[in-house]
């Protein structure tokens, strides 16, 4: 769907982004994380083709968005950290603006205006002013005017900023949604939780370049499984420690963290430590949350 090869933007004095490649798959949700100056909004601004970089390219679907800006737009929304809107038109307006802009025909806007609003939720604001709004229906109407011509590819540059957790919550299960219709979504955020809640993929970038490119699918579990007594028993160590599917053992207490060969091993060995007359209290496998992922790159990554 996605693929950037080579991507380097030059600001004075500062390589914004150095020698930049990836590849995004169809009906994905892509979480863009980093630090503050890492270069994820020049990134966004290049995929978009509203910034040319210096050497490299981005194309969707096939398509050179810098050879061709004009049906580049036509195939992906944009929304930009700082968004702006049209104070003094209607919510209908705005977006009957925004979709003939895309060159959507007149004839063809309303059903698109109506199915958009539908899905952001704001079908019932229609004749009310976008100056008048509240900063939720405000980014909710941003969006709208990002998809309502129905993009492939959608980017959006913190769309979370300044709401409130029912909001954000809802901002989640519209991107959710939008995904399922097809869409494929990169969003940068530094609320690495919420992404957590509705992204299938995670890009870090570092000082402009890539430091890691996965599926969250793969973050989530590790290979660690965490066993949990009711009570210390000093014969854990002793029957995990002869087992020739168990390694990387550490006990702490009555917690017990190590691998185990084969997760299907899973059913054999609790009951094998429930035969053993230990009171487990609790087995599963060790989940990393997306910022600890994160974290953990990040400083893996500094290291000398």
């Amino acid at each position: 769907m996605i693929s950037v090869e080579g991507l380097t933007f030059d600001f004075p004095g500062l390589r914004a982004l150095d020698d930049v490649s990836f590849s995004i798959e169809p009906a994905t949700i892509t979480a863009l994380v980093g630090p503050n100056g890492a270069g994820k909004t020049t990134l966004l601004r290049s995929m978009a083709a509203l910034a040319t970089p210096a050497q490299g390219r981005v194309t969707v679907d096939g398509l050179d968005v810098h050879r061709a800006p004009r049906e580049a737009h036509r195939r992906m929304g944009y929304l930009s950290d700082f968004y702006g809107l049209y104070d003094e038109l209607t919510v209908r307006q705005c977006l009957a603006y925004r979709a003939a802009a895309q060159g959507v025909p007149a004839t063809e806007a309303e059903p698109l205006i109506a199915d958009v609003t539908a899905r952001l939720a704001i079908a019932d604001r229609m004749a009310q002013k976008a100056g008048t709004l509240s900063r939720g229906l405000r980014q909710r109407l941003a969006i709208a005017q990002a998809i309502v011509h129905r993009p492939s590819v959608v980017l959006l540059d913190e769309p979370a900023s300044g709401l409130d957790p029912e909001a954000r919550s809802g901002l989640a299960q519209v991107l959710r949604g939008l995904r399922d219709a097809g869409m494929t979504i990169i969003v940068s955020s530094h609320i690495l939780a919420e992404l957590e809640d509705y992204s299938t993929h995670m890009l870090i970038l570092g000082e402009g370049r890539v430091v890691e490119h996965r599926a969250i699918a793969g973050v989530s579990e590790s290979q660690f499984m965490i066993l949990r007594l009711a009570r210390p028993d000093p014969r854990l160590a002793s029957i995990l420690g002869t087992r020739h599917d168990v390694s990387g053992l550490e006990i702490d207490g009555p917690v017990a963290r190590f691998k185990l060969a084969d997760l299907g091993l899973r059913h054999d060995l609790l009951r094998d430590l429930v035969q053993a007359g230990l009171e487990v209290a609790g087995f599963d496998v060790e989940r990393q949350s997306l910022q600890d992922a994160y974290i953990a790159t990040m400083r893996q990554d500094r290291a000398p």
